[in-house]
């Protein structure tokens, strides 16, 4: 295990192991304001349980970065950037659908991290991390469950029968009527459609107490895309008659008061448009109907621009923390000359 750990880290852990720090570091900003403000006795300790995985996983993060002699990333500080004194922004049943999304995306990316992983230890660390995730997961869950607040997707017909596809319109009936929905289909119209009507749920909130114009607008433009995408999808579901799921807007209070700081709400914000994105590639790749990934790839594209945009302010801002990169060999030559 000493001779491993001799070992330098590959490019591609020390990009998840960054990335997973500058997530944990926001995360537990996000997750004590939660704490400081949250009522309920059985939401309570699941948001507890949720900081105390961020805060721990920054400490293992920071004693990596450490030993390898890489600087530590500045990341998120809650003395920086969210203000516990604000008034509430967000219900608890909010809180606590979002930490169960965000445990589903932990354990996408945990397990991404994972199978990238060579080192023994780092492989350690993130079998330990989709663990714990799994649950977080759980923990939410069940909690959502047991108040009635878990939306399920569409049920369907039990299968009866084997069959096999007949003709070339199960792929390519564009102006004629299109065949039903198939399983992954409907699940991932769905499971997008939830990502989308929280994603701008959380928008409101940051729109609401956004401190510069163009930041705030920067919201408001992205609430109206979730929007947007969401009704696209609630309308794929509807043409197969099938349910769509509720809108969280009432979970947002009238608060204005500065309650995150700006370069917080928009690393977030990117943040999720990433994984939007990388949620839409894999709903084209199990959508056999071609219309709809004709749609998915007409809204991953909408959604890398408003992105860019993003990057854009944050640019401008100086809030974007530059990630680690390779060495620019020719500049490093010029120094010589």
């Amino acid at each position: 295990m000493e001779q491993e750990k001799q070992i330098r880290l590959t490019s591609t852990e020390i990009a998840q192991l960054w990335a997973q720090y500058m997530n944990d570091s926001a995360s537990i900003c996000m997750l004590t304001y939660f704490l400081e403000k949250a009522e309920d006795a059985e939401i309570k300790p699941v948001i507890a349980h949720a900081l105390e995985l961020s805060q721990a996983h920054i400490q293992k993060l920071t004693t990596i970065f450490t030993e390898e002699k890489n600087k530590v990333p500045h990341g998120f500080k809650v003395e920086e950037d969210v203000d516990l004194t604000a008034p509430r922004l967000y219900s608890d049943s909010y809180v606590l659908n979002y930490i169960h999304q965000m445990a589903m995306m932990g354990l996408t990316t945990y397990a991404a991290s994972l199978s990238a992983s060579v080192r023994i230890d780092i492989t350690d660390y993130y079998t330990e991390c989709l663990s714990e995730t799994t649950e977080l997961y759980k923990m939410s869950k069940d909690l959502l469950l047991s108040k009635g607040l878990y939306i399920r997707s569409p049920y369907l017909p039990n299968i009866e029968q084997v069959d096999f596809v007949k003709k070339q319109g199960f792929l390519w009936d564009i102006l004629t009527d299109k065949r039903p929905l198939i399983a992954a289909e409907i699940a991932n119209l769905y499971a997008n459609l939830q990502r989308n009507a929280l994603g701008s749920s959380t928008l409101t909130g940051f729109s609401q107490v956004a401190q510069e114009k163009d930041v705030k607008q920067f919201f408001i433009r992205g609430i109206e895309i979730a929007k947007k995408h969401s009704k696209l999808f609630g309308t794929k579901l509807e043409e197969s008659n099938l349910p769509i799921s509720t809108s969280w807007a009432s979970e947002i209070t009238n608060s204005t008061t500065h309650t995150f700081s700006d370069k917080i709400m928009m690393f977030y914000t990117t943040a999720l448009i990433s994984l939007s994105v990388g949620f839409y590639g894999t709903s084209i790749a199990q959508s056999p109907r071609v219309d709809i990934g004709v749609m998915y790839n007409r809204l991953s594209l909408e959604i890398q621009l408003y992105s860019e945009d993003g990057a854009n302010i944050m640019i401008k801002n100086k809030w974007l923390e530059q990630p680690p990169m390779a060495s620019d060999r020719d500049e490093l030559a010029k120094k010589n000359m």
